[in-house]
């Protein structure tokens, strides 16, 4: 429901102390549809998210939401797109590690995530499997690291392109577990797993909706949950803090921005909005279907969490020498 001036004249009226701070900045928003920049290709997680998220918002603030598909350098083209809108609170944008990759990944952007983007609510979160093909005689992460111990440089894993999360969630287990895996990148994750069902890769770092379909026919094995729970969806696999691997934790998030310098009661509004959707029974129905978990968080917890994924992911990249192809 939008704010109207009939309010806004009455908050007026009655004083300074009764005109809240979103009433005194969001009067009348929003007045006309809102732009949600989605930086990847339509299908698959991002789309899923963003467009539940987008029918949910819609319906809260009385205008359509418009999803906007912008795919491209890795991500960045959507990203800076964003990152370069007016600062009204009628461009979002749904956001993932790829904000907190590229400032390490590439030698230079058009864009500073911390600067040009304002952080309004944490989103989603996904958890990620590590899967192998069922030649691979590992039956757990302690037998895969011991088995890549005992023939350095054999193995091999496959991820979506260079600099990907799944890439970077390979490097951590590298560097933590000090083992020689080569790596292969490929266009995609989905180009990731046929090779790996096609045996030509042994290993992939993967979310579960990519993965569960091809459990029940045995074309891929799962060891662990790169995390410190299991997820409902497989009980009986264990995880990497199980493993005795706490460092290992990868989650791949999601998480809504605005342009910087937009007004901060529009920015508390969206939060608001964001959080109350994101609770909605049916949101959370509709996600679970797709092995995503909704969140939700202050613009402060996610600006916070934000900053120390630049610092640990950009960490991983550094030390990995990972650099953009």
């Amino acid at each position: 429901m939008r704010i109207s001036l009939v309010a806004f004249a009455v908050a007026l009226l009655t004083g300074p102390a009764a005109l809240s701070p979103i009433a005194a900045g969001a009067a009348d928003y929003p007045l006309r549809p809102l732009r949600f920049i989605l930086p990847f290709p339509a299908g698959g997680a991002t789309d899923t998210i963003g467009r539940t998220l987008a029918q949910k918002l819609g319906e809260s603030l009385g205008q359509n939401v418009l999803v906007d598909n912008r795919p491209g350098a890795g991500g960045n083209l959507g990203i800076e797109l964003a990152a370069k809108s007016a600062a009204d609170g009628y461009t979002l944008l749904l956001c993932s590690p790829t904000c907190a990759i590229s400032p390490s990944l590439y030698r230079r952007l058009n864009y500073d995530p911390q600067l040009d983007l304002a952080p309004v609510s944490m989103v989603a979160t996904i958890p990620t499997l590590l899967i192998v093909n069922p030649a691979v005689p590992a039956k757990s992460l302690k037998e895969l690291l011991e088995l890549a111990r005992s023939r350095p440089g054999f193995l091999n894993y496959g991820s979506g392109g260079v600099g990907s999360s799944n890439h970077l969630a390979m490097e951590l287990m590298k560097s933590l577990a000090r083992i020689d895996i080569v790596h292969v990148a490929y266009k995609g994750t989905g180009q990731a797993l046929a090779s790996l069902v096609a045996g030509e890769i042994q290993m992939v770092a993967i979310s579960p909706p990519a993965a569960l379909p091809l459990l029940p026919s045995g074309k891929v094995r799962v060891l662990a949950v790169l995390r410190d729970r299991r997820i409902a969806a497989l009980p009986e696999v264990p995880t990497a803090v199980e493993a005795g691997m706490p460092g290992l934790q990868v989650n791949t998030w999601y998480g809504m921005l605005v342009r910087s310098g937009t007004a901060a009661p529009l920015v508390t509004l969206l939060n608001a909005r964001v959080n109350a959707a994101l609770k909605a029974q049916d949101t959370r129905d509709r996600l679970a279907l797709a092995g995503v978990e909704a969140a939700g968080s202050s613009p402060q917890q996610f600006g916070d969490f934000m900053k120390s994924e630049i610092q640990r992911l950009g960490r991983i990249v550094r030390e990995a020498g990972i650099k953009a192809e």
